[in-house]
């Protein structure tokens, strides 16, 4: 079993492009099924962006291919940009 608070500890990759998303912010859950329906990583600031960030990934769970000790590893390839005002 694998704890959200080791989660937030490994960083995502994206086996596609071997780009390097970040760490997890925060979980999707749904909570009648009691399962984790997508991760939450928090996408880099805009270099003159001062006041407010880009915005957030959100992968969803079935795009995780290997769980490891230091990375998760997601697989997109139609990635797309992060998502505002989550």
């Amino acid at each position: 079993m694998i704890k959200a608070s080791d989660l937030r500890q490994r960083e995502i990759i994206n086996i596609t492009d071997g780009k390097k998303l970040g760490f997890i912010s925060d979980l999707d859950i749904d909570v009648e099924e009691g399962r984790i329906r997508a991760i939450i990583v928090p996408a880099p600031a805009k270099i003159l962006s001062v006041f407010g960030k880009g915005g957030d990934y959100v992968i969803p769970w079935e795009k995780i291919k290997k769980i490891g000790s230091d990375v998760i590893l997601i697989e997109l390839s139609d990635f797309a940009e992060p998502k505002k005002g989550m």
